[in-house]
């Protein structure tokens, strides 16, 4: 049996209308083009799908079988559609991040709060499991956008800048480098430096200042949340490096030192990694410039 989307659209029509000439008439097509089709349809199925000597108009028990169908089948239909137009428009689509920053969730989710208001009908989600492999992952479409502040030359895909920031250095008032107006690399080597449990590659302390001066510290504990590496640092169980925006919290507080890191001070920036064809997408551009303003208010407090 051959059945087409027209004939469920046909079937729920004539049982919602109750007669041919007004589910012609709902369907837009002659009255003699419907009767051909349910002919046609009913030769297919080998039954009646309509007790014709009745008024209005009813669907015989095979026909409410079909009609069943139609009722289960068309809903999914129009969503479908209804979703495809908001692809084809802009109002729609995924939007799954991977991030290379293990910090960036705390400016990320006031940007995505911001962003899920403005878009309700894009699919957001957060792939942290990603991480070590983020823009392989883009390339393959597996995500769309990726956080990382380690830019490369990779066809089709963009690096749009999102701001800059300082890894800072962050210690209890009680250690003795709380003296000092600013740390070297020399300064870590009688130090417990407690990190995030991510290789030594993509921490800014190693990759700006340790790894290239040879300065081993004394010992490196790692630790997931930002907030535990807080309170250890404020125990002087030892020292962290950790981006401005998450010690904005903590940066008057008197049991707190903060301090640049070597007397320039480190500047780094973060990017987002988008796939070429998607970087201009509405939503895309929305959640980029997001990404481009509020965290800068929380580095400034």
């Amino acid at each position: 049996m051959h059945l087409e989307f027209r004939h469920l659209r046909t079937i729920k029509a004539i049982h919602d209308t109750g007669g041919l000439a007004r589910a012609a008439a709902t369907l837009n097509i002659t009255q003699s083009a419907l009767s051909h089709q349910i002919k046609g349809l009913e030769d297919q199925a080998g039954v009646e799908l309509f007790a014709r000597r009745t008024k209005p108009l009813r669907l015989s028990a095979a026909g409410l079988k079909l009609l069943r169908l139609a009722e289960r089948v068309l809903p999914e239909v129009a969503a479908l559609e209804e979703e495809f137009e908001g692809l084809r428009s802009g109002r729609a689509g995924r939007l799954h991040i991977a991030i290379e920053c293990h910090a960036c969730f705390d400016w990320l989710f006031p940007v995505l709060d911001l962003f899920r208001r403005a878009w309700p009908d894009v699919d957001v989600d957060i792939r942290p499991g990603l991480a070590f492999g983020a823009l392989p992952a883009l390339m393959r479409e597996e995500v769309d956008l990726v956080v990382s502040s380690d830019p490369e030359d990779l066809p089709g895909v963009d690096f749009t800048p999102l701001f800059d920031y300082a890894p800072v250095f962050v210690a209890s008032a009680q250690n003795p480098l709380a003296e000092k107006p600013f740390v070297t690399a020399e300064d870590f080597r009688d130090q417990v430096l407690i990190t995030y449990p991510v290789e030594r590659t993509r921490l800014d302390i190693f990759t700006e200042l340790l790894t290239p001066a040879k300065v081993e510290p004394r010992a490196v504990r790692q630790v997931e949340l930002t907030a535990v590496i807080l309170m250890l640092v404020a125990a002087n169980r030892g020292v962290a490096v950790l981006p401005d925006w998450v010690i904005r919290d903590v940066k008057y507080r008197p049991d707190y030192v903060i301090r640049p890191v070597t007397e320039a001070g480190l500047t780094k920036r973060l990017y987002a990694a988008t796939r070429a064809e998607d970087t201009a997408q509405p939503y895309m551009a929305h959640v980029l410039r997001l990404g481009r303003t509020e965290p800068v208010k929380l580095q400034r407090g």
